[in-house]
């Protein structure tokens, strides 16, 4: 008995034992494993923190439903874009696509200095040609910098030309500190920007061109038997995040602009001077997340729309040949490898003197030559032309146009029985005389509109309908008689309405515009309308469609439009087309 009795007090010793020493065991481990993760977690911190207080280094978030900054550092301070710049090189490559003037197998010409660019590139040979499709996916994966010089070339004859046009369209969309001096993001001192500039054309250039913006999400592409893969390491590995550029250059450091869409919330985030792509991508990662629960659920703010081109006109001066020679072309717009040379000090005179360079926006618009009479198109007469802004195939400035309706009335001849005029249509008579006359005629009846009555008129004095009314006979400089079938021509400027018949008001579009395109007749431009309205689900059922004739480049273009909505009717509208990859846009009339 006593030996049972010590055998159980020893097994219960030594179970004891063993359960303490598990314990402490499973203690000591928690205790090291917390002292890595707080030391992996105060390194990563110092390192973020380190990188935040470097000179190079901006930031910004924002909140692309409602628009407000959720959490920025030093985001109008001036720094350089490096690739970020082709964000712009394909925002005007995407206008010419949407307005119909390239298509995307449209052959480029390689020049030799397209060719001749730094690394990284495609490899394109000079003399030949690149598809446009292979030139976007070759700037959003590989960053090829000969492609965008080709796109340059393609557009503005020259990279410098282009380089003003992109600058132009920065200052039409409100990015106020912005210079552009080429199309690639290739070192030069006073190509500048700011992160704050960065997120208004990564939120303009989504809300403009979805169709087109998914060509930020590409992470490889096969091109002339190779696979070319793509440096934004956050694609494919950050949940929501569809875009959309890196950069790197010496005197940048490394740049990202990210877009997020998460559930119904949407972030557009910048990071400008990171000290490593690792470092730089995990500080993208970490204010993405750290602002994602403060992001509005509804889209409130307004999209991003194109100033008029008098209010954002800027003049961008010749990149001076000794500042292009001292630039340095061996910094590529992504680096191939980790192995980098020391970097060059920046200039601060070169930059100083383009900060400087950066002309306030004119309080006044600067004196238009006034407008010849638009032709008449389908009883319409558009009484004021649009500027566009160069570069751009469609401003997206909203302009009040005056209508009036014509409607088909008598004309009383000076020696014969009345007779009804032929009826208004669509087919416009070849003589100019004739439309110049009738064009100024209704353009006078539309400024007498405005008078609170009209004068008495001469008892038995016509009975037509039409807005023109109809003609006395002594209004008729006392023409011989008229020959059979022959129609008399009369002086519209001593035409005067009919006491009982008060002429009509102009027809005038009211409340939000909803414009799904821009194209080359008017035929196309009234089946875009009609393909709208099916696809929009009941949203234009009682919206007013109309065509509008505005000349660029010695051409005319159809706007295809919709008339009578409310803002947010507007935008909802605009959310349901772009999902059915149709262009649009909305404008306040």
């Amino acid at each position: 008995m006593l030996r049972k009795t010590l055998a159980s007090s020893r097994a219960l010793r030594v179970g004891v034992l063993g359960l303490v020493t598990v314990t402490t065991a499973i203690l000591i481990s928690d205790s090291a494993e917390a002292r890595r993760y707080r030391h992996r977690h105060h390194v990563r911190h110092s390192q973020e923190s380190s990188e935040s207080n470097s000179s190079r280094f901006a930031s910004i978030i924002v909140d692309g439903n409602s628009g407000a900054v959720l959490t920025a550092t030093s985001p109008d301070g001036l720094r350089h874009p490096a690739s970020l710049t082709k964000i712009m090189t394909l925002y005007l490559l995407f206008e010419r696509l949407d307005a119909g003037k390239m298509k995307l197998d449209t052959e480029m010409p390689v020049s030799e200095h397209a060719a001749d660019q730094d690394p990284t590139k495609l490899g394109l040979r000079p003399g030949s040609t690149i598809r446009v499709e292979d030139a976007i996916k070759g700037l959003v994966t590989r960053s090829a910098n000969d492609a965008a010089v080709v796109i340059a070339e393609a557009i503005g004859g020259s990279e410098d030309d282009f380089a003003r046009m992109m600058t132009r369209k920065a200052r039409a969309l409100g990015m106020s500190r912005t210079v552009y001096r080429n199309a690639s993001g290739l070192p030069n001192d006073e190509q500048i920007t700011t992160a704050r500039d960065q997120s208004i054309l990564g939120r303009a250039i989504q809300d403009r061109f979805p169709r087109y913006y998914r060509y930020f999400s590409t992470t490889a592409f096969n091109f002339r038997g190779r696979t070319i893969t793509g440096h934004n390491r956050l694609l494919g590995k950050v949940e929501g995040v569809d875009g959309i550029k890196t950069g790197y250059t010496r005197a940048s450091g490394f740049n990202l602009v990210t877009s997020m869409h998460r559930g119904n919330r949407f972030l557009v985030g910048v990071v400008l001077g990171g000290r490593s792509g690792g470092s730089r991508d995990a500080i993208m990662r970490n204010l993405l997340a750290e602002n994602l629960s403060k992001a509005a659920t509804i889209r409130t703010a307004a999209a991003i729309t194109e100033r008029n081109p008098a209010d954002a006109r800027v003049e961008v001066a010749d990149a001076d040949s000794a500042s292009r020679a001292d630039t340095s072309p061996a910094a590529a717009s992504e680096p191939a490898s980790a192995a980098m040379q020391p970097a060059r000090p920046a200039k601060p005179s070169l930059m100083a003197a383009a900060a400087a360079a950066l002309p306030p926006l004119p309080a006044k618009s600067e004196p238009q030559a006034k407008p010849e009479p638009a032709p008449l198109t389908s009883g319409v007469i558009q009484t004021q032309p649009i500027a566009a802004i160069p570069g751009s195939a469609e401003p997206m400035k909203p302009v009040k146009v005056k209508t009036v309706q014509v409607r088909a009335g008598q004309i009383k001849l000076a020696a014969g029985p009345a007779q009804s005029a032929p009826p208004i249509t669509s087919t416009i008579p070849q003589r100019s005389d004739v439309a110049a006359e009738t064009s100024h005629a209704m353009m006078a009846r539309a400024a007498e509109t405005s008078r609170p009555e009209m004068p008495p008129q001469p008892a038995n004095f016509g009975t037509g309908n039409g807005i023109l009314g109809v003609l006395p006979a002594s209004a008729v400089q006392s023409p011989p008689p008229p020959a059979p079938q022959a129609m008399a021509s009369v002086e519209p400027a001593r035409s005067q309405p009919s006491a009982a018949i008060k002429p009509a008001a102009p027809i005038a579009h009211s409340g939000w515009i909803v414009q799904v395109g821009a194209l080359e007749t008017e035929g196309e431009a009234k089946q875009r309308i009609d393909l709208a309205r099916s696809s929009a689900r009941g949203l234009l059922s009682k919206a007013d469609p109309f065509t509008e004739v505005v000349a660029k480049d010695n051409r005319k273009l159809y706007r295809a439009r919709f008339a009578g909505l409310e803002r947010d009717q507007a935008e909802q509208v605009c959310r349901t087309l772009k999902r059915a990859d149709i262009s649009c846009i909305t404008v306040r009339n």
